[in-house]
């Protein structure tokens, strides 16, 4: 069956690459855009594929010249080769299912991050301030757009609260691991004792989904309009732009006061309105299957503290990892250099769901 699968992706892959020479394809943009990610998407799980492919085709031939040799030393040769070749072949093929488990259609798409300050205090704010410049240079690394949605700071500068916009080539489905608590264990400004503090912050990460997909009537919003507060401008604070909207069957309320237009904020407002409404259909869905386990990088759970950042140990270290690759150094990281820490929990949780398929198909 793996081989099947595979062959297949091989050739699904080989048809994109033969798409994106067809002229009329390149002259598609929209759809030439699409085949090209598509084709960048396959790439490395065809690399593995066609290794896979290529040890079981040294196996057979081993095979059968282990089974025509004559020659006793050449037998022994043969031998030796198969026996390497069986301690291979088991990992490569574990890598490949894990590759070929089915992708969220969710990941490509931009995503909404919402930064909390959770206990701490003022401290707890300027780690939330800490963590969205953490994000911004990251996002600077991947080549991504961040557009700020809204946001509540606190009086030394950090933020009560901070929501903005990733937008980027699989931005969920690289950020979405980040959603949790965040927890910072350091020496504060305010501390004349030295002392260290622990603080944390809380980050949600969620899609950013079209109109379609959350259905919201009008009937069920209420939306007001007034003067926004803070560091907006004189323009902004005499003008009613600021927009918040409640949605009244669930309680939700957003708001947006960014920008100069209260058509721009409203649109903010409606997307924030939209991920949170998302978020909390998920969460009913998980709520009705809870006697299944719910892998805490999967669903998200931001009630779990995910991650520790030591200052005095310069070490950040993610509480969903195990062993050497559990710690990194907090300079890389809060410089934006997530790349290795996320690489090992896309890792983790391909592993999680082979396991979880594995025991589904038993």
């Amino acid at each position: 069956m793996i081989r099947e699968s595979a062959e297949k992706v091989i050739g699904q892959y080989e048809h994109i690459q033969e798409q994106l020479q067809d002229p009329e394809v390149v002259a598609d943009l929209e759809r030439y855009k699409q085949l090209a990610q598509e084709e960048k998407r396959l790439a490395p799980i065809v690399a593995v594929a066609r290794r896979y492919l290529q040890l079981l085709r040294e196996h057979q031939e081993l095979e059968e010249l282990l089974d025509s040799a004559e020659d006793k030393e050449l037998a022994e040769i043969a031998k030796e080769e198969l026996r390497t070749l069986e301690e291979t072949l088991p990992a490569i093929e574990e890598e490949l299912q894990g590759l070929l488990l089915p992708e969220d259609p969710k990941d490509q798409r931009n995503c909404i991050v919402e930064i909390r300050a959770g206990t701490g205090g003022e401290e707890a704010a300027l780690f939330a301030a800490d963590l969205f410049k953490m994000y911004q240079r990251y996002a600077d690394r991947k080549g991504w757009q961040i557009e700020v949605l809204d946001f509540h700071e606190s009086d030394k500068g950090g933020f009560k609260e901070i929501i903005f916009l990733v937008k980027g080539e699989r931005a969920y489905g690289t950020l979405k691991y980040e959603s949790g608590v965040h927890r910072v264990q350091r020496v504060p400004e305010t501390e004349s004792q030295g002392r260290i503090h622990t603080s944390a912050a809380s980050v949600v990460v969620l899609p950013e989904l079209e109109d379609i997909e959350v259905e919201i009537s009008d009937e069920d919003l209420r939306i007001d309009v007034y003067r926004a507060s803070g560091k907006g401008g004189q323009h902004v604070n005499k003008v009613e732009t600021a927009v918040r909207i409640v949605h009244i069957p669930t309680g939700i309320t957003v708001q947006c006061q960014d920008e100069r237009s209260q058509h721009r904020n409203k649109e903010k407002a409606m997307k924030i309105l939209r991920a949170r409404l998302y978020e909390l259909q998920q969460q009913q869905q998980q709520a009705e299957i809870s006697s299944q386990r719910r892998s805490m990088i999967r669903s998200g759970d931001r009630s779990e503290k995910i991650r520790t950042y030591n200052f005095p140990q310069n070490r950040v270290t993610d509480h969903r990892l195990q062993g050497e690759v559990k710690n990194y150094p907090l300079k890389e990281i809060l410089a934006g250099n997530l790349d290795p820490l996320i690489t090992q929990l896309q890792l983790l949780d391909r592993q999680e769901r082979l396991a979880e398929a594995k025991r589904m198909a038993s």
